[in-house]
């Protein structure tokens, strides 16, 4: 499964599609100090618990390191996600 990414002006969002349209999706909005707040992680019911969302988190975080941004995780997914892995060069203080 490829994650595609879109921004424009300050919200963006990484996310994957299939034949059927939009199956998994995390929302982020990036301030003026480069912190994006990822505000919201969702996969189709039908594709819970096969580690989609944690790879959406994933590439988030890749993504910061690559522009150095910082990452605000207020999705309560994406603050587990950020407890439980190390992520904490990029976690927004």
């Amino acid at each position: 499964m490829e994650i595609k990414h879109k921004e424009n002006n300050r919200r963006g969002m990484f996310y994957i599609e299939n034949d059927k349209g939009l199956i998994a999706e995390l929302t982020y909005y990036k301030n003026s100090d480069n912190v994006l707040t990822i505000d919201h992680t969702e996969v189709k019911r039908e594709l819970e618990n096969q580690g989609i969302g944690s790879r959406l988190v994933e590439r988030s975080v890749e993504f910061a390191r690559e522009h150095s941004l910082k990452i605000d995780p207020l999705c309560p997914f994406a603050e587990i996600k950020f407890d439980e892995n190390d992520y904490q060069d990029v976690r927004a203080s």
